[in-house]
């Protein structure tokens, strides 16, 4: 079976308790049930991580990328979190990876303080899904799918 990946950046295993009115009340916990009752419906396996670390985030783009290579993964749901605005090597790494990425964000981030308004990320980035809430991991799983299927 054929890997969907979500990969969450910093601060995301805080989900359901930090700035509950930006980001809701769903846990990382549930964000992954959902994650994962999504790619049931489209006939995926899931692959969920999290890391607080930049370079864990930019091994785990590397190694994507050679799952991706082999035909084993349609892409990656990736929020960044923070270091969409601030990291130029998760830039460089998806990039490099070759693989598509769909950037996601919870919140709309162009409706945010103005440092959130660029992303590194979104640069290299086959699509970007913002201001959805959790609900836009489903949507970028299916992009991600569409772009796969052509």
């Amino acid at each position: 079976m054929t890997t969907v990946h979500v990969v969450n950046g910093p601060n995301l295993n805080l989900l359901g308790t930090r700035r509950p009115e930006v980001y809701g009340t769903t846990t990382a916990a549930q964000l992954e049930e959902l994650c994962r009752a999504e790619a049931d419906t489209l006939g995926l396996e899931l692959d969920f991580r999290q890391s607080n670390h930049e370079g864990q985030l930019v091994d785990w783009m590397q190694e994507i990328g050679a799952e991706a290579a082999a035909g084993r993964t349609i892409g990656v749901v990736f929020n960044p979190g923070a270091y969409a605005h601030t990291s130029v090597a998760l830039r460089d790494a998806i990039e490099g990876a070759g693989t598509p990425v769909v950037e996601c964000h919870i919140s709309n981030v162009h409706a945010r303080e103005s440092f959130r308004h660029h992303s590194h990320v979104s640069a290299v980035a086959a699509g970007v899904v913002v201001g959805f809430g959790v609900g836009g991991y489903r949507l970028a799983m299916r992009g991600l799918l569409g772009i796969n299927q052509g």
